[in-house]
């Protein structure tokens, strides 16, 4: 995955709920998730450490389109768990 930013971008700073030597961890208790600054930020983390990025999110949460493509493009990076 190829991150780009222009002449005046600068990644701002997320924080995730938890982190191992191998997982970073999100939690969400929302209805509908889409790919917001703070997982783009903890995805891009999870890529430069080598980790995997766990949204941990109740059973009925749907990921709308934003973050499927987020997914789809990151491939094993984003894994879901259920609260």
């Amino acid at each position: 995955m190829e991150f780009k930013y222009t002449r005046h971008q600068v990644p701002r700073g997320s924080r995730p709920d938890a982190e191992t030597i191998d997982k970073i961890y999100l939690l969400k208790n929302v209805a509908m998730l889409r790919a917001t600054y703070q997982i783009r930020l903890l995805v891009f983390k999870a890529v430069e450490s080598h980790k995997k990025l766990v949204l941990k999110v109740p059973p009925s949460c749907q990921f709308l389109a934003s973050l499927k493509r987020l997914v789809k493009i990151t491939g094993k990076t984003i894994m879901r768990e259920d609260l």
